[in-house]
């Protein structure tokens, strides 16, 4: 007899205690396959935008908040550091590179972020179409920027003052889109990228139209006295170029901007993105700065780690609750068993009769909760990458950092297969035994 055969057709025989058997077990493995690609993903996800980043240093106030507003961009700054003091952090022999970010501005919900080109070069990506940005107004898209907005090469916008839509548009401070960054699945495919100097001219003109304003509230009735101011104004008038106008020896290079050192005073950014020297950097950097100035620094690998400690819990519960679902197809498999061994007990000692030995009988149980738990894996398998694909097309929106592929396959998912397959032999030992001692004489006698 085959004992495959002969299993498959007892299964057969038995159609929707299969089926709710298959279905509870595959709903079990699905629940933990969905949770294990998703948590995932979303991990590669973040490692991969914190990539090469040590340390971000930036206006006192919450770690985690540093991380997320100027790495993720998903929350608000803590303030802003003084130009000069990040200037003079940089100089730190502890340190390999840093890249200036000059956040405040935004378009249509998507962050402007002031920086240098080593910004690019630390994701490495590349315009797909034109160039980066070279002159002050200049503005660099990614993709998903491109694709939700229909922004080209050559395209004109105007910012808007805040993080989020509805802020003031700087209408006398546009911005021209010279080259559109090709995807490169980082978070810089939602951003905007320019120089520090663009957004520095952006605010300084809204500081400077909102002065304007209390001005002319404050003065609309001495005409006057304005006219006079005018007059002032006018004799003392210098011509603003020359203003700037400074040899090329008095000009300094320092984290990728080149200044006049008494335009120092009154700049600030962000944020600073730190890489560090070599390993002492991790041991003595952040104290240094936590203790010794007025910025904060924080560690994208520990904040990371706690943000996902924070998550990790939600996740274990629902992690407990889809083993409990396994277990509770464990005991179903054993009850069907178990049972319809009691259904069947004549038919085995007709089997053990006709030749077939205590271990045959004992393997033909095993065989068939076997088979029954893998069609419940190879189902839990299906559902759960369907599921992911399902989650990924239609509720999480094209511009989020995160996106989740259905194509996915780890070793872990065909570890945890492979631990509910052994539930499920494991639901038909005592059944298996049962068979196994099944006596001839009795059973037949009574049949």
């Amino acid at each position: 007899m085959n004992l495959a055969k002969l299993s498959w057709k007892y299964i057969v025989d038995r159609p929707l205690n299969t089926f709710l058997n298959v279905l509870l077990f595959g709903f079990g493995i699905a629940i933990i396959l969905v949770l294990l690609l998703v948590s995932r993903q979303m991990e590669d996800a973040l490692t991969k935008n914190a990539k090469g980043i040590n340390l971000v240093v930036a206006a006192k106030g919450s770690p985690l908040q540093i991380i997320l507003c100027n790495i993720y961009h998903v929350d608000f700054p803590t303030g802003n550091i003084a130009l000069e003091e990040a200037i003079e952090l940089s100089k730190n022999s502890l340190i390999k590179r840093s890249i200036p970010l000059a956040l405040g501005d935004s378009y249509r919900d998507y962050r402007i972020v002031g920086t240098t080109h080593a910004y690019a070069d630390l994701y490495q990506v590349t315009p797909a179409s034109g160039q980066l940005w070279g002159k002050h107004a200049e503005a660099v898209i990614g993709a998903n920027v491109a694709l939700t907005t229909g922004m080209k090469v050559g395209d004109e916008f105007a910012t808007e003052h805040g993080m989020q839509s509805g802020g003031i548009a700087h209408d006398d401070h546009g911005m021209t889109v010279v080259g559109i960054l090709e995807r490169s699945g980082t978070v810089v495919d939602n951003l905007i990228l320019t120089s520090v100097e663009s957004v520095w001219e952006a605010h300084e003109e809204h500081d400077d139209h909102e002065a304007h304003e209390d001005h002319n509230e404050a003065h609309d009735d001495h005409d006057h006295d304005k006219q006079h101011d005018d007059h002032e104004h006018k004799e003392h008038h210098h011509d603003p170029h020359h203003d700037h106008e400074h040899s090329e020896d008095e000009m300094v290079t320092a984290l990728g901007l080149t200044y006049h050192p008494h335009e120092l005073k009154d700049k600030e950014i962000t944020s600073l993105i730190v890489q560090y020297a070599g390993p002492m950097g991790a041991v003595r950097l952040p104290r240094m700065i936590n203790e010794e100035t007025n910025m904060q620094s924080a560690s994208p690998a520990f904040e990371t780690a706690r943000l996902f400690t924070l998550i990790g819990t939600g996740v274990e519960v629902i992690n407990g609750f889809a083993y409990l679902i396994i277990f509770i197809a464990g005991l179903s498999i054993f009850i069907s068993l178990y049972n319809s061994l009691k259904q069947r007990t004549y038919d085995l000692a007709i089997m053990r009769a006709m030749g077939a030995s205590s271990r045959f009988l004992f393997l033909h149980v095993i065989v068939e909760s076997m088979i029954i738990s893998f069609l419940g894996g190879v189902f839990g398998l299906i559902l759960a990458h369907v599921a992911v694909g399902v989650i990924d097309d239609f509720f999480i929106p094209v511009e989020s950092q995160v996106r989740l592929s259905a194509l996915l396959f780890l070793k872990s998912e065909f570890i945890i297969l492979a631990l509910s397959f052994g539930v499920g032999i494991f639901a038909a030992v005592i059944p298996a035994i049962s068979a196994y001692k099944t006596d001839i004489s009795k059973t037949l006698a009574r049949g």
